[in-house]
C-alpha cells in the first residue's frame, strides 16, 4: 500500500513519507526517545514512591507529570513507528480519535501541571516554615484532580467537536497524529467558528498556565530579593530552574502549533515542532529534573545501597 492509498474508511497520516530516507533517521532517533521516556519517567515515579525524603508535594505533582509523559508517549509514538518503519501510513478510524481525545486529555492536563507546580515552588520559598501546612495532602490532590478533570473537559468538547466535522471523503491528514488543528483542516465545511473555538481554547488552557507560572515567579523572584542570601538563591535555582526550562521548552514549541497562522501549520515546520513537543521534550523531562536535582541523586543512591546491602551481608557470611 502506498501513501497516496488508504484502506476503506481509515486515515492517511501523510507525516514524512515525502522524505524516505529522513524517515529511516526518524525511526531510530524516536525509537531511543521512546525507551528513554519510558525508563526515566517510570523511574522518577519509582524513586519518587519508595524513598520516603521524596514523598513531598513536589515530588507528588512530578510523579503526576511523569506519568502523563509516559502517556502521552505511548498514545503517540507506537502508531508513528509503525508508519516510518513500513510502507503503510494509515490509522483507523477508531484509533484516530482515541489518539485525539487521549493526546489532547494529557496535553491540557500537562499544561496545568506545570501551573499547579509553580504554585508548590512559589509555596515553598513564600512560607517555607509552613509550607507542611500549606501543602498538605489533600490540597495537592485536589490540585492535581482539578488537572486532570480540565485535560477531560477540554478533550470531551474540543475533540468531539473536531471529530463532528463533516469531511466529504477527506481522509489525509498533513501530519504523523491525529491532532485538532490537522483534523480541522480535513472539513469540507466552514471551519470559521472552529478555528475560532479552537484559538479560544488555546488561550485559556496554554495562556492562562502559563500567566499563573510567570505571576508565580514574579513573586518567587520578589521574595528572594528581600531575602539576599546566597544560599537561599541556591536552593530557589535548584528547585525552580529545572521547572522553568521544562516550561520554556513545552509552551514554546506547543504555542507555536496551536497559535499560529493558518498557512504555515501544513509546512514541515509544523510537523518538526509537533515532533519536539510529542517526542523529545517527554525524553528531556526526566534528564532535566535529575541532573539538576540533588534530592533525586541522593535517593538513587539510597536506593542503591539498600539494594546492595543484603549482597554485602551474604558475602560477609
Amino acid at each position: 500500500m502506498t501513501v497516496n492509498e488508504s484502506s476503506g474508511g481509515d486515515y492517511l497520516l501523510v507525516g514524512f513519507s515525502d522524505q524516505p530516507q529522513l524517515e529511516k533517521i526518524l525511526f531510530v532517533v524516536v525509537l531511543i526517545s521512546y525507551l528513554l521516556t519510558l525508563a526515566g519517567n517510570t523511574g522518577i515515579i519509582l524513586v519518587s514512591c519508595l524513598d520516603s525524603v521524596l514523598q513531598t508535594p513536589m515530588y507528588y505533582f512530578l510523579t503526576n507529570l511523569s506519568f502523563v509523559d509516559i502517556c502521552f508517549s505511548t498514545i503517540i509514538v507506537p502508531q508513528l513507528l509503525w508508519n516510518l518503519h513500513g510502507p503503510a501510513k494509515t490509522i483507523t478510524p477508531t484509533g484516530c480519535a482515541i489518539q485525539l481525545y487521549v493526546s489532547l486529555a494529557l496535553g491540557s492536563t500537562e499544561r496545568v501541571l506545570f501551573a499547579v507546580m509553580a504554585f508548590d515552588h512559589y509555596a515553598a520559598v513564600w512560607r517555607p516554615l509552613h509550607y507542611a501546612t500549606v501543602m498538605h495532602p489533600r490540597l495537592c490532590q485536589a490540585l492535581a484532580g482539578i488537572a486532570w478533570l480540565s485535560g477531560v473537559g477540554n478533550t470531551l468538547i474540543q475533540g468531539t467537536i473536531t471529530l463532528r466535522l463533516l469531511r466529504c471523503g477527506n481522509h489525509r491528514i498533513y501530519q504523523f497524529i491525529c491532532e485538532v488543528p490537522a483534523m480541522i483542516k480535513l472539513a469540507c465545511v466552514d471551519i470559521h467558528a472552529n478555528e475560532v473555538q479552537l484559538f479560544m481554547a488555546s488561550l485559556v488552557l496554554l495562556l492562562l498556565p502559563l500567566a499563573l507560572i510567570l505571576v508565580s515567579y514574579g513573586y518567587i523572584a520578589q521574595v528572594l530579593m528581600r531575602l539576599k542570601s546566597a544560599l537561599t538563591w541556591g536552593k530557589a535555582l535548584g528547585t525552580c530552574g529545572s521547572h522553568l526550562l521544562v516550561v520554556m521548552l513545552f509552551y514554546g514549541t506547543i504555542t507555536a502549533v496551536y497559535i499560529q497562522p493558518n498557512s504555515s501549520y501544513a509546512h514541515s515546520q509544523g510537523k518538526f515542532i509537533t515532533l519536539l513537543y510529542t517526542v523529545v521534550i517527554p525524553t528531556l523531562n526526566p534528564l532535566i529534573y535529575t541532573l539538576r536535582n540533588k534530592d533525586v541523586k541522593g535517593a538513587l543512591k539510597r536506593l542503591v545501597r539498600k539494594d546492595n546491602s543484603p549482597k554485602e551481608k551474604i558475602l560477609a557470611k
